[in-house]
């Protein structure tokens, strides 16, 4: 089939707007899938993926169409993650399009992913088909969704095809836009093998399963080829389409989308947005766009049974080979035992990560307090990177500490903006615009922190909007801050499990928090325990954990004074030396206790 003829697209939208279930409908209308093989959510193969109703992986899926005009097109649909932590994987999969199908549910109006998404695809410079959804709903809006989409997002509200997924209403149009809107893939200048590489899984038996799409040349078994940021060559031994199932073909040629299968060991080998290339005759520059992806968020899990360590760690690697952007390295901490230091995209890829853990692995973890990644300046000029509070220099050598920053929209009804507003001022954001969506919601554009919406921000949205705020984030760089170490010290001695890089404007309360805490779960000693919160050298926070009395008296019935004050006095010096030499054992159960609660 001519590259004329081809057409490839992708659908973006917000959480729940129907995305899934419209590629459902697009694979039944094209007659891509029999009947039955019929299944909701098809494209999402993970359980947790069906559960929480996301996308994790991209999945493509090529549908032979035969238009009005008497030909017969084949489009490829890239499925790809919605969630902002996949960002990165989201432009390379748009990178791997000519348009972007958007779909607005009729009821809710535009949101925050529908804004981060939008602006994705116009920097990648796709052709958008605007879409709105669910117009069998009793509550549709169609006329203030079709103003959304004019004044928010600047698309013309007479391109709006009107639809519903659920009932399979106009889905016939949406093919037909797709197939006169989106233009077909562009004519190369020379016959060099370029292919970009959006998405990679791991397969037992054959090894890695790469997604492509062929910008110039073509494809075939047997061919050599390279990856141009590694330099290494391997031999391609398949090629394919997915008809949802995998469909091998003699050839890829340019402008199609689909797999091929080399002698690649592992996924860590295949970098997201990589250029495959010939080995003998190779493409003078890659395609443009491609950065090594890092991780945002650390973290670190233990297993709470220390002798699970070792199945843990089959597991982590297991985790690994199927998801190239999770990181991680084995650490040790005195509380918890061995453990490892985890690096994630972002917060829901954490939560998938550990849930997976425990899920698929059958494991017990406990993972410590989510913290970032920050840069810090040195008075020598050196530049380090830190992403745990013990490998934070010396105060004395920071000239200063950058933290990263995220420019994030918040959308929320008109009456709670006051509250709102206060929200993003505690966490330490500036509100730098406000815009009204509709007469109900209105959108905040915040820069903030990434460590303060780490843990709680996005449950603070929902309980003070009741449910009807939501958020969305874009890295936007690093920038200065005020930001020490704090220790938390239990009978003098610095407990490292506990020590984290706060603002010095939230030390003193996160301090007097744990101190709080530790104090509850601290078993008593016989002296008397002092657990400190402090900023170098000076303490901020203090609780005492009183001392258990030993009655010593007990066995003097009556008698001289003298007698009972001897033995007083002895268990005072006994308790003074004590305290001098004393060490405090803290119990595991007082870590999980804290670190669950922190």
């Amino acid at each position: 089939m001519g590259r004329l003829l081809t057409r490839n697209f992708c659908i973006i939208a917000h959480i729940d707007h129907g995305k899934t279930t419209l590629s459902d409908r697009l694979l039944e209308s094209t007659g891509t899938i029999a009947e039955r093989e019929k299944q909701d959510q098809l494209l999402d193969s993970m359980d947790l993926e069906r559960e929480r109703g996301i996308t994790i992986k991209a999945h493509p899926v090529t549908m032979n169409y035969s238009a009005k005009d008497g030909q017969t097109y084949r489009l490829n649909l890239l499925d790809t993650p919605g969630h902002v932590d996949f960002s990165y994987e989201v432009s390379r999969s748009l990178a791997a399009c000519e348009g972007a199908i958007l779909v607005v549910d009729a009821a809710q109006g535009v949101e925050a992913q529908t804004v981060a998404n939008v602006h994705l695809a116009l920097k990648q410079g796709l052709t958008i088909v605007p879409v709105i959804n669910k117009i069998d709903l009793p509550n549709a809006d169609i006329p203030t969704v079709r103003k959304q989409l004019e004044e928010i997002l600047a698309i013309p509200a007479d391109e709006a095809i009107l639809a519903s997924a659920k009932t399979g209403l106009g889905i016939e149009e949406i093919l037909e836009a797709i197939v006169a809107r989106i233009p077909a893939p562009p004519v190369q200048t020379d016959e060099k093998l370029r292919n970009l590489i959006f998405d990679s899984v791991f397969d037992i038996y054959r090894g890695v399963v790469a997604y492509s799409r062929v910008f110039s040349g073509a494809m075939a078994p047997g061919q050599a080829v390279r990856l141009m940021s590694t330099g290494k060559s391997y031999e391609v031994k398949e090629v394919g389409i997915f008809t949802p199932k995998p469909l091998a073909q003699e050839t890829l040629q340019e402008g199609d989308v689909g797999y091929f299968i080399a002698n690649i060991k592992s996924t860590a080998e295949i970098k997201i947005g990589d250029t495959l290339t010939e080995q003998r005759n190779p493409a003078p520059e890659p395609l443009p766009g491609f950065q090594e992806i890092h991780p945002m968020v650390f973290s670190g899990i233990y297993p709470i049974n220390t002798a699970d360590f070792e199945h843990l760690k089959t597991a982590m690697g297991k985790l690994q080979i199927n998801d190239s952007a999770f990181v991680y390295q084995a650490e040790n901490s005195v509380a918890l035992g061995y453990g490892f230091r985890c690096g994630f995209l972002g917060l829901l890829h954490m939560e998938i990560v550990q849930e997976r853990l425990r899920r698929e692995f059958d494991m017990d973890i406990i993972a410590t307090y989510p913290s970032v990644v920050y840069e810090v300046a040195q008075t020598n000029g050196e530049k380090v990177e830190v992403d745990n509070p013990a490998h934070l220099p010396d105060p004395s050598v920071i000239a200063e500490i950058r933290e990263p920053v995220v420019e994030c929209f918040v959308m929320c009804p008109n009456e709670n903006i006051g509250d709102m507003m206060q929200l993003i001022l505690e966490k330490r954001g500036e509100v730098q615009n406000t815009e009204s969506l509709d007469t109900r919601r209105v959108m905040l554009t915040a820069v903030m922190p990434l460590n303060e919406i780490l843990v709680d921000f996005n449950d603070k949205i929902k309980s003070l909007t009741h449910g009807y705020g939501s958020m969305d984030y874009e890295y936007a760089g690093y920038r200065a801050a005020d930001l020490v170490k704090l220790d938390m010290l239990v009978n003098s001695e610095p407990v490292d499990a506990f020590s984290s890089i706060v603002h010095r404007d939230k030390a003193e309360g996160r301090g007097r928090l744990l101190a709080a805490k530790l104090k509850e779960v601290i078993p008593q000693q016989l002296f008397q325990v002092s657990i400190q919160a402090a900023i170098g050298g000076r303490i901020i926070a203090r609780e005492n954990v009183s001392a258990l009395r030993k009655n010593v008296t007990a066995k003097c019935y009556g008698g001289d004074i003298t007698r009972k004050r001897k033995l007083l006095e002895k268990q005072k010096e006994g308790k003074k030396r004590m305290k001098a030499i004393g060490k405090v054992n803290i119990p595991q159960e007082a870590f999980i206790e804290v670190l669950k609660t922190s």
